[in-house]
């Protein structure tokens, strides 16, 4: 893979993310951060041609730790799920495996009701209607 091909990860990381219902990106510490309704799903850093991505895998995580570009995210993160991936230049991206992570990751923390949106996108149905209130307001007796 040629080096600007990890650039292009970039580039195919932060599209996949920002396609999510309600996924935005902000810049905290220098460095990309893919958030849902304020919570992290995914941070992006290029530095120096070496592409950095920490995203949180409840599910896949001990797969993940089994590709020699994974680790557990520092700072406590690693028991939870969170794991840190590293491409340097010209390292072989595997597009098909972030985009799984980049989903999972985003399912992990978003809220069920975006949750269902993303569902209902991808199976090409309607989304469904939000539930209904159990129970009217209390109204006082006089």
């Amino acid at each position: 893979m040629p080096t600007d091909a990890v650039a292009g990860a970039l580039a195919f990381l932060r599209a996949r993310a920002l396609a999510l219902p309600g996924a935005g990106e902000e810049f905290p510490w220098g460095e990309s951060a893919f958030k849902v309704k304020g919570k992290v799903f995914v941070f992006a850093r290029l530095h120096e041609g070496t592409l950095t991505a920490g995203m949180k895998l409840p599910d896949s995580h001990p797969y993940a730790l089994t590709k020699p570009y994974a680790e557990p995210t520092g700072y406590g993160l690693g028991k939870h799920g969170w794991v840190t991936l590293t491409f340097r230049a010209g390292a072989d991206v595997p597009l098909d495996l972030l985009d799984e992570w980049i989903e999972e990751s985003y399912r992990a923390v978003a809220p069920k009701k975006l949750v269902l949106q993303l569902n209902a996108r991808q199976t090409g149905e309607p989304p469904p209607e939000p539930p209904k209130p159990k129970r009217g307001p209390r109204t006082r007796k006089a």
